[in-house]
């Protein structure tokens, strides 16, 4: 079973954004980066998309949804602040249902990986997040056995 953690693509600057921040969207970079996203995981065997309510992490996956014919659910588990165990138990229960791509922010990433690091996950690369990455987890959801990175496209 595998779990696709993307960070949302390039969405610009807090500071420059006028209205509430989980409404920033996609810049065009970040809509470049969704598209190339879809693009490397449409044959991915994807059963499901899951994505923070915030506009920038469903902007990010509506490509793939497009591509694979599938909707992008939203959760709050992966919203900013919401912590990383939580993201992790939500990974748990979609690993039934087949591959699935999560997406979510700076601050719960960084969050899963160490849980998943203390949990004995294996980790080839340095733990990094930017925009537009990938983690893929492999595992059977209730213990992913390893971690590998994609960097943003």
């Amino acid at each position: 079973m595998k779990i696709h953690v993307v960070r949302h693509a390039a969405a610009g600057h807090r500071a420059q954004w006028d209205g509430p921040d989980p409404e920033r969207p996609l810049t065009g970079k970040g809509r470049h980066q969704a598209a190339a996203i879809a693009g490397l995981l449409a044959g991915a065997g994807i059963a499901r998309l899951v994505s923070s309510p915030y506009v920038r992490c469903v902007q990010t996956l509506e490509p793939l949804a497009a591509e694979l014919g599938l909707r992008v659910e939203v959760d709050p588990r992966l919203a900013e602040g919401a912590g990383g165990e939580a993201a992790l138990d939500l990974a748990a229960e979609l690993a039934a249902d087949g591959d699935a791509v999560l997406c979510s922010h700076g601050d719960i990433i960084p969050e899963m990986l160490h849980h998943l690091r203390c949990d004995g996950t294996r980790f080839k690369e340095p733990l990094t997040w930017p925009k537009g990455s990938t983690w893929v987890l492999t595992g059977d959801g209730r213990h992913w056995a390893k971690a590998r990175y994609v960097p943003p496209p």
